[in-house]
């Protein structure tokens, strides 16, 4: 099962310590995270040399590929948000997590699309329950 992860790039990279605690929890439960390079702390780097439209129909095709979206929501993001729309209009399953303290978008906080879920959280410890909960629920054994 693949899980695309959705981050912040370009709006900031503050939370990229929880990003990569996120993709090493998919990944430790067997899951493929096709975008597990965008927890790299080192990713503004490696993405500056691709072209805008390769990194467009790259991240699309991840798109229909994945089963579920993680999307970390607590730094602002086009991109983000964009992926998002784009999950649920495919209607797969995302979950959106942020730090509870954050103020986030009323486009995600407000949305009663089918699919979506919130995780609101203090610290990753937090987050893996729901994170797991989530995955469970999204794909039952």
């Amino acid at each position: 099962m693949e899980i695309y992860f959705s981050c912040s790039l370009t709006g900031g990279r503050n939370d990229a310590p929880v990003y990569q605690e996120i993709v090493a929890h998919l990944l430790e439960q067997g899951f493929e995270v096709p975008t597990q390079h965008l927890a790299h702390p080192d990713i503004m780097n490696l993405e500056r040399v691709v072209d805008p439209f390769e990194v467009y129909q790259r991240d699309i095709d991840w798109l229909y590929g994945c089963h579920a979206v993680v999307a970390e929501v607590s730094t602002p993001s086009h991109g983000v948000g964009y992926e998002i729309a784009y999950a649920l209009g495919l209607k797969k399953p995302v979950l959106c997590c942020f730090k509870e303290d954050t103020v986030v978008s009323k486009m995600i906080t407000g949305n009663t699309t089918p699919g979506l879920s919130l995780a609101p959280y203090r610290a990753i410890e937090d987050l893996i329950p729901r994170l797991d909960e989530f995955l469970s629920t999204s794909f039952p054994t």
